[in-house]
C-alpha cells in the first residue's frame, strides 16, 4: 500500500503505518478511509456502520490511537462493550499493536483481578476496555475520583451500538457517559460502532441525545458476501404413537431436524439458533446422542445465558480452535461480535425474534473471501385436522419465516423503540448518582438526569418529584434535615450488592400453576388479564389471577373453543413483518428459498386465506371468540386490546390480530366500540392500562408509582396511534 493509494494512511502515526505494513494489508477498507480524518482530531462524535468483519474496530482505533500519541499529556480511550467475552477478544486484538506503541491496554470486568484494576487507577491512561456494569460500579464506588480517573478521556468508543439502542442498558450507558461528561466539565467525543443500524438519525440521537444532527456518520459501501438460503419444512403428526402404542407427548420433528443437522453440519463450524433455552438443550441433547451412537467425536456444544461461565467458555474455545470442527447450539448470546472464527452456516429453527437478529446472526457466516453466507431455516407446522387453529390453517410460522427472509433480502430490519421512557433505569441512576456524589438534592438530580439534552429528558418536574417521594416511601431514599437525598435503609442494601450495577433484570419466566400444581414456566412478553386464554403444553388455559411479585400465573383448563393464538413470548413482531406476511398470503409469487414441504405449507396457507375471504374480512368468528385480524405489529395489537378492555370486553393479543371473547357481543358491537374509541379523546394511560396485570418487566419497575409504571410500559410496548388509525379505518369499512 502506498500513500497515493490512500488519502488517510499518511495521517496515521508512523508506528501504526509500520504495523499495517507488517500485517500485509493491501489497502484500508472504505470505512477506515472515511473514518480516520473524522476521528483523528478528537473533536466530534462519529458513527461507523459496516458489515461484520469490515474493519470497524480498526476504523475507530487507528485514528484514536494516533490522536493519543500526538497529545502532549497522556490520554485515555474508553471502549465500552456489551459483553465481557468481546472485551477479552478486543484485548487480544489490541494488545499486539498497543505494545509496539507503548500504550497500555486495560480490560476491566468481573473476571479481572483487583490488582490489574488498581494499576489502571494509578496510571489512568491508555485504552480501558469495560462493560456498562463495571463502569457503573466504578462511578458508584469511586465517586470522588471520577473526575481524576476520566479527566484525560479522549474518546468513548461504544461497540455493538445497535445492541444498546432502545434498551435499559442503552439508557444506562447514555446516563453513565453523560455523568462522566458532567464530572469532568466537558463533552468527551463518542464513537459508535455497529453492523446493524437502519435509521442513522435515530442512532445519532442515541449516541448524543439532543444533538444527533451534529454526529458524523460513516457507512461502508462494500457489499456483503453472496447469500444462500434454504428453508426446510417439517410436519408434526397430529398424534404421535410411541413404541408401545401409547400417545407420545414429545414431538417427533425435532429428532428429524437434528438428524438433518447432524448430516449437513458435521465437519464444519456453524451456529444453530433455536428460539429458547429449552430448545437449545433439546437439540444439543439430540445431537450429542447421535455423536455417541455413531461413535464419532462430539461437535455440538450448547451456549445460553443460564449456563455457567465454564460451559460457555468451553463452547467458545471449541469454536475458536482450528483442529476440530464445532457447532454451537445457542440463544442470542452468540449473536454479537465475539470472535469465534469463520462460521460456514447459520441455522435458524422457527422464525427468528427479529429481522435485525437474523441479519446480525448472518453476519457470522461468509466472512472468508469468496465464501457465501449460508442460512439454513427449519419450519415446523402441525398436520391439519378438523380441530386445526387458524394459526395452523394459515401456516403462520412458515409464512412469518418467509416474510422475515423476504424483508432481509430487501435490506429492511426493525428500528428500535427508541422513545421508551425506561423509568426503571432512572430509578437505578438516581440511586447510583446519590452514591457517586455522597448525597444530592432533588434539583441537582433532575438537572443531571432529566433536563433537556440528558438521557431521561421529557419527564416533567412534578413527575420526578412524585418518583422521588415514592422512592422515599419504599425506603430506597431518605432526606436529611438540610434537604440532601441519601440512600434509605433498603436503598443502601441494594446499592451495596454487586447485582445493583446491571440495569436489566435476568430473564425471568412466569410459573404456570393450576389447582396447586406447577405446570412449568413460560416467558411472557405482553400484558395479561383475568379471563384471558393462553396456550401452554398443547392445552388451552383460562387466566384466573396473576401474582406479579411471585411471577406466577394461576390458570384453569378452558373447555371448548379453538386454541388461542397467544402461546408465550417468542419476541414482539413489527407491523412491517405482519404486512409482509399478509402480502405473501395474497400473492402467488414463488419463494425459491423454500423446499417442497415449506412451499406446500405456504400454498396451503394461501388457499385457506383465499377460501375464508381474509383479504377483505377483518373479523373471524372462532365460536366463543372473535378474532380481529389487523395484520399489525404486537405494539398496535396490544393497544387495541387495551382499548377494548377499557370498554368492558375481554381481549388479548393473538398473533396477527386481537382475540375478543364474545360474551353475547356481536362483531358489529366490537367494531362499534373501536369506532367510538377512534373518535373519542385518547384515554390517559392510567385509565387505559387500569386492569392490566404483569406490567413490571424491567428491573426497578417494582419501585415505580403505578401511573409512572403504566407510562413506561406504554412507551415501550404500545403503539396507540397505529391502533387508533386501524380502528378509524375499520369503523369506516363497517
Amino acid at each position: 500500500m502506498t500513500e497515493t493509494q490512500s488519502s488517510s494512511f499518511h495521517l496515521l502515526d508512523e508506528r501504526i503505518q509500520r504495523f499495517i505494513w507488517a500485517e500485509g494489508w493491501e489497502s484500508l477498507r472504505d470505512a477506515q478511509e472515511a473514518a480516520i480524518p473524522l476521528i483523528l482530531p478528537g473533536e466530534r462524535d462519529v458513527i461507523v456502520a459496516a458489515a461484520t468483519a469490515a474493519g470497524k474496530t480498526e476504523a475507530a482505533f487507528l485514528p484514536a490511537l494516533t490522536h493519543l500519541l500526538q497529545r502532549e499529556v497522556p490520554g485515555l480511550i474508553v471502549y465500552i462493550s456489551p459483553l465481557k467475552a468481546l472485551i477479552n477478544d478486543q484485548f487480544g486484538r489490541l494488545e499486539r499493536l498497543c505494545e509496539q506503541l507503548e500504550v497500555p491496554v486495560w480490560p476491566w470486568h468481573g473476571d479481572i483481578s483487583s490488582s490489574s484494576k488498581t494499576r489502571f487507577l494509578s496510571k489512568r491512561q491508555g485504552v480501558l476496555l469495560i462493560t456498562p456494569e463495571s463502569l457503573e460500579a466504578l462511578l458508584c464506588n469511586r465517586g470522588t475520583a471520577v473526575s481524576a480517573v476520566f479527566g484525560e478521556a479522549a474518546f468513548f468508543v461504544v461497540d455493538e451500538l445497535h445492541a444498546f439502542i432502545g434498551s435499559e442498558r442503552g439508557k444506562q450507558l447514555q446516563s453513565l457517559m453523560h455523568r462522566i461528561d458532567v464530572a469532568i466539565g466537558r463533552k468527551v467525543p463518542r464513537i459508535g460502532l455497529s453492523a446493524t443500524l437502519g435509521d442513522m438519525g435515530m442512532a445519532a440521537d442515541f449516541l448524543r441525545p439532543g444533538a444527533g444532527e451534529r454526529v458524523a456518520v460513516v457507512e461502508s459501501k462494500s457489499s456483503g458476501a453472496e447469500l444462500k438460503v434454504l428453508v426446510k419444512g417439517y410436519e408434526e403428526p397430529a398424534v404421535v404413537q410411541s413404541d408401545d402404542g401409547k400417545e407420545d407427548s414429545e414431538p417427533s420433528t425435532p429428532g428429524l431436524i437434528a438428524a438433518h443437522l447432524f448430516k449437513v453440519l458435521r465437519g464444519s463450524n456453524n451456529l444453530v439458533f433455536p428460539n429458547s433455552r429449552r430448545e437449545v438443550e433439546r437439540y444439543t441433547h439430540l445431537l450429542n446422542e447421535m455423536c455417541l451412537k455413531q461413535q464419532v467425536p462430539n461437535e455440538f456444544w450448547p451456549h445460553h445465558g443460564s449456563l455457567s461461565k465454564e460451559i460457555r467458555s468451553e463452547t467458545e474455545a471449541a469454536l475458536k480452535q482450528k483442529e476440530q470442527p464445532a457447532s454451537a447450539i445457542c440463544t442470542n448470546t452468540l449473536e454479537l461480535g465475539i470472535d469465534i472464527g469463520a462460521v460456514k452456516s447459520v441455522v435458524q429453527i422457527g422464525p427468528p425474534p427479529l429481522v435485525a437478529s437474523l441479519r446480525q446472526r448472518l453476519g457470522r457466516s461468509g466472512r472468508r473471501k469468496g465464501e457465501p453466507a449460508i442460512l439454513r431455516g427449519y419450519c415446523i407446522e402441525d398436520a391439519l385436522d378438523p380441530r386445526s387453529s387458524l394459526d395452523s390453517l394459515l401456516r403462520l410460522g412458515t409464512v412469518q419465516m418467509a416474510a422475515m427472509i423476504s424483508l432481509l433480502l430487501q435490506k429492511w430490519f426493525e428500528p428500535p423503540r427508541s422513545q421508551g421512557a425506561h423509568l426503571s433505569t432512572l430509578v437505578q441512576q438516581v440511586l447510583s448518582a446519590v452514591a457517586q456524589r455522597g448525597g444530592s438534592t432533588i434539583g441537582q438530580l433532575y438537572s443531571l438526569l432529566c433536563a433537556p439534552g440528558t438521557p431521561f429528558q421529557g419527564l416533567a418536574k412534578d413527575e420526578f418529584a412524585q418518583l422521588v417521594k415514592h422512592l422515599g416511601a419504599k425506603e430506597l431514599l431518605t432526606q436529611d434535615s438540610s434537604g440532601l437525598l441519601l440512600h434509605g435503609r433498603v436503598g443502601e442494601k441494594f446499592v451495596n450488592h454487586y447485582s445493583f450495577y446491571a440495569a436489566f433484570a435476568a430473564d425471568e419466566e412466569f410459573r404456570i400453576v393450576s389447582s396447586g400444581r406447577m405446570l412449568g414456566t413460560l416467558p411472557v412478553s405482553q400484558m395479561l388479564t383475568q379471563g384471558q386464554r393462553i396456550l401452554f403444553a398443547g392445552k388451552t388455559w383460562l387466566v384466573e389471577n396473576v401474582d406479579e411479585p411471585q411471577k406466577t400465573i394461576f390458570v384453569v383448563r378452558a373447555r371448548g373453543g379453538v386454541p388461542p393464538l397467544f402461546s408465550g413470548g417468542a419476541g414482539r413482531v413489527h407491523t412491517r413483518v405482519r404486512q409482509e406476511m399478509r402480502r405473501l398470503l395474497e400473492s402467488s409469487e414463488p419463494l425459491p428459498f423454500l423446499d417442497d414441504v415449506a412451499q406446500r405449507f405456504v400454498a396451503e396457507g394461501r388457499q385457506h386465506y383465499a377460501d375464508r375471504g381474509l383479504s377483505t374480512e377483518c373479523v373471524v368468528d372462532l365460536g366463543r371468540e372473535l378474532l380481529l385480524l389487523t395484520w399489525l405489529g404486537d405494539a398496535a395489537n396490544e393497544a387495541i386490546a387495551a382499548l377494548l378492555i377499557r370498554r368492558g370486553f375481554v381481549a388479548n393479543l393473538a398473533g396477527p390480530g386481537v382475540e375478543v371473547r364474545k360474551d353475547g357481543h356481536t362483531a358489529e358491537e366490537v367494531l362499534d366500540a373501536l369506532g367510538d374509541a377512534a373518535v373519542d379523546e385518547p384515554p390517559p394511560l392510567d385509565v387505559l392500562l387500569q386492569d392490566a396485570k404483569n406490567l413490571q418487566r424491567e428491573k426497578w419497575d417494582w419501585a415505580l408509582p403505578d401511573d409512572l409504571l403504566r407510562k413506561t410500559y406504554a412507551s415501550l410496548n404500545l403503539d396507540l396511534d397505529e391502533a387508533l388509525d386501524w380502528a378509524r379505518i375499520s369503523a369506516l369499512r363497517a
